[in-house]
């Protein structure tokens, strides 16, 4: 008998769906369960309600936590666009789970987010579901550090098929379009978190020397537009295609650090160029005297970067990982790979469990360099000891 569980089910009828992945996510536990997280993807709205609303009534008093998306995760397969209800089951006595909800509420002339609990000094990491259509999710987790002592906060942005009208949060037997819920997880047992953000840098490292909100003006004392078309032209015809298909910059994590190389990055995207004022807009805020590197994608740099993430985590933690849940952006899965499965069998093959459940999110939620960040077309990972 194990502690941990995890199944997927799929087919039009998405409440037989959830009842099936729940008594086969259950089945392997040596005693009832404590925490029960789940995940539906299901074109029908209504539908994704009632077999949320299934997998609580048939938790058997666990605390149960999920949300709606595009794709899920579990059973070493992943399913996009389709039908399926994927549930991870644990049975976790050592931990202690602090559910809450979050409500953004006006307060002058700005907005509150009011619900959040106080972590307790045991607590190990937040799990954080998001509506993202009208949360301010990217407020909040930058925040997220200072206001909750550091705890590292692990999640994803949830989503429907149909778009803002489908999301859908669950949390002990309720049902909400609207806000976040999460979880305060705390106890030896939670082991840690692992973030791949899939990027490999090219050219140089440069510092920005003028910069205004989230563009930058100027990169080594010189407009931020040129240093980059220089630094494109002198590219291999292969990573200039790269570059063309989607640009990112790397925002340096230690700014002392001798090398810049991969991993030691933020990554965000590049979101305009304008040549008339030399400028480079992108996807943060920046400040003069960061250092900051170029970055492209491809599923080679994005599966070794996986894969090198998961090894040093394996050798971190001594191999004691048992079980984890696993947040990828829906822009990875098959139209980055050559399969859906890709991320969860990455992680059960390199961890050497069984237990990964999780879901394609419209945007991550994980550490880098100590600070919780939100990001996109990353790996994020929440892993589990016995």
């Amino acid at each position: 008998m194990a502690r941990f569980g995890d199944a997927l089910a799929t087919g039009a009828d998405l409440v037989s769906a959830a009842e099936r992945a729940v008594l086969r996510a259950m089945e392997p536990l040596d005693g009832p369960a404590d925490l029960v997280c789940f995940f539906v993807c299901g074109a029908d709205p209504e539908e994704v309600t009632l077999a949320g609303e299934r997998v609580m009534a048939l938790s058997d008093g666990a605390v149960a936590i999920g949300c709606s998306s595009t794709g899920v995760i579990g059973g070493a397969r992943g399913v996009e666009q389709q039908g399926g209800v994927s549930v991870w089951a644990a049975r976790l006595p050592d931990v202690t789970v602090t559910p809450f909800r979050l409500d953004v509420i006006p307060e002058g002339d700005h907005l509150a987010v009011v619900g959040m609990h106080e972590p307790d000094p045991t607590d190990r990491a937040a799990l954080l579901l998001v509506n993202p259509y009208e949360f301010p999710a990217q407020s909040f987790v930058e925040r997220s550090t200072a206001a909750l002592g550091g705890l590292p906060v692990v999640g994803g942005l949830a989503d429907g098929m149909q778009g803002q009208e489908s999301v859908r949060l669950f949390l002990e037997g309720g049902v909400t379009d609207s806000g976040a819920i999460g979880l305060l997880l705390g106890g030896d047992s939670v082991l840690g978190t692992v973030v791949s953000q899939g990027c490999r840098p090219v050219g140089p490292a440069m510092a920005i020397t003028k910069a205004e909100g989230n563009m930058i003006l100027e990169l080594a004392g010189s407009p931020a537009y040129e240093k980059l078309e220089s630094l494109v032209n002198a590219l291999p015809a292969e990573e200039q295609e790269l570059a063309g298909q989607g640009l990112h910059i790397g925002v340096a994590m230690d700014e002392y650090a001798d090398r810049h190389e991969r991993g030691d990055f933020l990554v965000r995207s590049v979101v305009g160029a304008d040549p008339d004022l030399g400028a480079l807009t992108i996807s943060d805020m920046v400040e003069v005297g960061q250092t900051v590197r170029f970055q492209v994608r491809d599923h080679e740099t994005a599966d070794s970067d996986l894969l090198e993430r998961l090894r040093m985590f394996d050798e971190d933690t001594s191999g004691r990982t048992a079980a984890a849940l696993v947040f990828s952006c829906n822009g990875r899965g098959a139209s980055m790979f050559s399969t859906a499965d890709h991320d969860v069998r990455a992680v059960r093959q390199s961890l050497g469990i069984n237990a990964v459940s999780g879901f394609f999110a419209a945007g991550e939620i994980g550490p880098v360099g100590g600070r919780n960040h939100l990001h996109s077309f990353t790996a994020c990972l929440l892993a589990f000891e016995e």
